[in-house]
């Protein structure tokens, strides 16, 4: 039996106001239920721009993408999907760093003990329990980008979208997310679509490679 397609683009351009355009054609991308797929590419490539487009934050100028079945010019199952983006100012909201975390899960109506005991593995996993009440505003940049991570698998969702969800953090931060990641992703038959300058992580067992106006699929 066929596994659901969880995401699918095909052939989508998109031009932004200064006139750069982006175009991902060549082989429809699309990825299947439980799939893990890195996106590869040097910066200017279109990673953020496929995974904004994913998350319905930009609107195809042309071809398609759906998520979940869903069209995202119409709508998303938000609840279904966990993201980071790139610069994790754009999604912090606070005001403490535990409040960042459980936003997600609180948005979607947990009870609150069910939220605290979430959150609290999350922030254990992390070593983020120390700045428990810090203000966000005040998180360094490693702190920021795990509290988005965090944030990001607090609702336990279907899908996570990650845009460079490693950056900034040092080697040992960096191990404890990928072994956070791939135990939520295996534990609960998750999808990831992954932007990254790091092929090589353990995480994928697709890559996809971004260049100039083809997506290719690289061989592990």
């Amino acid at each position: 039996m066929a596994l659901e397609k969880i995401v699918e683009v095909k052939c989508l351009k998109h031009t932004y106001p200064d006139e750069t355009e982006l175009e991902f054609c060549g082989l429809d991308f699309s990825v299947e239920a439980g799939e893990k797929v890195g996106l590869i590419g040097p910066n200017g490539s279109g990673k953020t721009t496929l995974l904004n487009h994913i998350l319905g934050f930009l609107t195809p100028e042309e071809g398609s993408v759906r998520v979940f079945g869903w069209d995202v010019t119409d709508s998303t199952p938000a609840k279904r999907i966990g993201f980071v983006l790139q610069n994790v100012e754009d999604q912090l909201i606070g005001p403490t760093l535990y409040d960042e975390i459980a936003f997600s899960a609180r948005n979607f109506g947990l009870p609150e003990e069910q939220v605290k005991k979430r959150v609290d593995k999350l922030m254990k996993n992390l070593n983020l329990q120390q700045a428990k009440n810090k203000l966000v505003h005040y998180l360094s940049g490693g702190q920021k980008k795990k509290a988005a991570l965090a944030g990001a698998l607090a609702h336990e969702p279907d899908l996570l979208v990650l845009d460079e969800p490693l950056s900034e953090l040092d080697e040992e931060s960096t191990e404890a997310a990928i072994e956070l990641l791939d135990s939520y992703l295996t534990t609960n038959s998750a999808t990831l679509v992954m932007a990254t300058n790091s092929p090589n992580l353990p995480l994928f067992d697709t890559k996809l490679s971004l260049g100039g106006k083809v997506v290719q699929k690289l061989k592990n």
